[in-house]
């Protein structure tokens, strides 16, 4: 793992008296000045074919709070307290209890996973998640490197695919030195594709230990929109469209992005081109088993930012917001 900046701060609250409550944080207000508070909730219970989970890391993802500002954007006359908490997708910890049709696990096993349906709410002491959308945690991983990779791996995996990467591909990734960035680079080496990313120029040593054969620095570059034509290109930052990447593009090549930023989603919806592919990620146990392979085959290590407590939790998320991070944010529970 690629040294990161701990921090060590209390809890905001102390462990809840009650087995039938526990702790979690919730927004107390929607857009660029959102913030974080403790609350005591009450203990959720599985369904049949959920488990139930201590959870000893999360993380955060851009997602997050773009989710957060367009939320506020769009919902703003609604009450305040209708507004559902976007956070929390990543999980890893141990399983503490199962529904009564889970055969794949038991109390004890530790786990890692994320479900968007609608979201995992991770960011509690314990949480609620199906039994398809978790894995046994990949071997040799710690809490915080477990937990890194449900959205931002799956996301890579998922849009390589989408891409129809293959050995002998030449790709571009954009925002290479990110959560989903530096997953994409290890995956698409691991599967013998020729690839160049795109960072700023301190991350480029970075980017090339994980696979990177060529790099743009595009602090620097006049126009780096204009080096070169790729089978797929792969943008993690959600800025870019088909129409602004067509210089990049051979013919019948590859456009996909993650499709968080609206100008990245209507870009690819007004192009109507066959070739080009918004990833929305879903959970897997399949995909998660994947990425466990590659793991073991030492062809994928978690990029760890920063790792924060519960208790600074907004700090983690203002860490992602600043767009200076390189790899994932962690938030350990403690």
């Amino acid at each position: 793992m690629h040294e990161a900046i701990k921090h060590a701060y209390p809890r905001p609250f102390p462990q809840s008296s009650s087995n039938h409550l526990m702790q979690a944080l919730a927004l107390t207000r929607w857009g660029r000045k959102s913030t974080l508070t403790g609350v005591e909730k009450r203990r959720p219970r599985p369904g049949a074919h959920d488990v139930l989970v201590k959870v000893h890391a999360t993380s955060v993802n851009p997602k997050d709070w773009k989710l957060n500002l367009t939320a506020a954007r769009v919902l703003a006359p609604l009450p305040q307290r209708w507004l559902p908490p976007f956070l929390g997708d990543d999980l890893a910890g141990e399983v503490l209890e199962v529904g009564a049709e889970v055969t794949q696990f038991q109390a004890g096993d530790a786990i890692y996973g994320m479900d968007m349906r609608p979201r995992t709410a991770a960011l509690a002491d314990m949480a609620i998640i199906h039994e398809e959308r978790i894995a046994t945690m990949p071997p040799g991983l710690n809490w915080a490197q477990a937990a890194s990779m449900p959205l931002a791996a799956q996301t890579a995996l998922q849009g390589l695919r989408k891409g129809q990467a293959k050995a002998g591909s030449q790709i571009l990734i954009i925002g290479a030195s990110g959560g989903v960035g530096t997953f994409a680079l290890q995956i698409a080496a691991a599967w013998d594709c020729e690839i160049t990313a795109v960072c700023s120029g301190r991350n480029a040593e970075l980017v090339r230990s994980l696979g990177a054969e060529h790099v743009i620095d595009y602090t620097t570059a006049h126009d780096w929109r204009e080096h070169g034509q790729y089978d797929l290109i792969f943008d993690v930052t959600s800025y870019e469209t088909p129409q602004s990447c067509a210089a990049l593009r051979k013919p019948a090549s590859w456009f996909v992005s993650t499709g968080g930023n609206a100008r990245a989603y209507w870009g690819v919806v007004r192009a109507r081109d066959p070739h080009s592919r918004i990833v929305i990620v879903e959970s897997h146990t399949r995909d998660l088993q994947t990425l466990n392979t590659l793991v073991a085959a030492g062809s994928l290590s978690p990029v760890i930012d920063s790792i924060y407590p519960f208790a600074d939790a907004q700090q983690a998320y203002q860490r992602s917001r600043s767009g200076r991070s390189r790899g994932k944010v962690i938030i350990e529970m403690g």
